[in-house]
């Protein structure tokens, strides 16, 4: 009863996107798309569909949606909504959990320039805005919806024919796509740090491998995830749970022990001299 793919996806072009000026005088969450990010929005859809569908070969799937409050997130939904049958749609759920992280309330592009230039310096995942959220707040409600999201799951909240494939929309906002990422396959801080924002309606896609581990590396190339940031190392270990089995350890991941600590014995080699010292 697992999803097949949990799909990320960010709102299209925005007015925000376009001029940062908009936000000094529109609510963040009343920021519309444009023009052109209705366009993004429907190739998308088209994109996802041909996805779940195996270009039209395919027809025991279903998609669930969840989507962020926001205006362009709404409209960012309803354009890929065009793409899909209402017998292919189990349904969807406004999750505010997922919003775009707050950085107050009007914002002025002189002051928000400064701000963000504070944040650089900073570091990005600990710095909160004035009035408003660090990306730190944005992993804990996110890590709450996640629960939520597993809660549905388990208790069959989705009334989807074990027959069909299930697949997840999660149809939300830059950072709260990193974070989502970060917590599920447990990123540290410091390599959240180094992680690009998608584009605008671009999409991730976590799916299901024959062990029963989510991989970005079944749909992704090792490039695409270079350009988001992911290290070598990072894109790796998505390489090895592409074929993992469900609860499996990799103990050749290196952020487990290796970053946390600058030196570890060769536990062998003591028990050899321990069983020495004993004979």
């Amino acid at each position: 009863m697992l999803p097949k793919r949990i799909i990320l996806i960010r709102h299209g072009e925005s007015q925000g996107n376009l001029d940062g000026a908009a936000y000094s005088t529109t609510p963040d969450y009343k920021i519309k798309l444009t023009q052109h990010g209705i366009e993004q929005c429907r190739l998308a859809g088209h994109n996802i569909h041909n996805m779940l569908s195996e270009n039209g070969k395919k027809k025991n799937w279903k998609v669930f949606f969840y989507v962020s409050p926001y205006d362009r997130t709404r409209s960012t939904l309803r354009e890929i909504g065009r793409a899909f049958k209402r017998r292919e749609m189990i349904g969807v759920r406004e999750e505010v959990r997922i919003r775009e992280q707050d950085f107050g309330n009007f914002q002025v592009a002189d002051r928000m320039k400064v701000i963000k230039e504070t944040r650089e310096r900073f570091g990005r995942f600990f710095y909160r805005f004035p009035e408003g959220e660090s990306a730190a707040d944005v992993f804990d409600r996110v890590s709450s919806f996640l629960e939520s999201l597993w809660r549905d799951i388990d208790m069959h909240r989705l009334h989807n024919d074990p027959a069909d494939d299930l697949n997840f929309v999660i149809v939300s906002h830059g950072l709260a796509s990193r974070v989502f990422l970060m917590k599920w396959f447990k990123w540290t801080v410091e390599q959240f740090e180094y992680l690009n924002n998608p584009e605008n309606a671009e999409v991730r896609v976590m799916q299901l491998g024959p062990g029963g581990e989510y991989s970005l590396a079944i749909h992704h190339t090792e490039e695409e995830m270079l350009e988001w940031g992911l290290s070598p190392d990072m894109i790796s270990d998505q390489k090895w749970r592409a074929q993992a089995h469900r609860g499996e350890w990799n103990e050749n991941c290196p952020w487990y022990l290796d970053s946390f600590f600058d030196h570890l014995s060769d536990d062998t080699a003591e028990d050899s001299d321990d069983n020495a010292e004993k004979v």
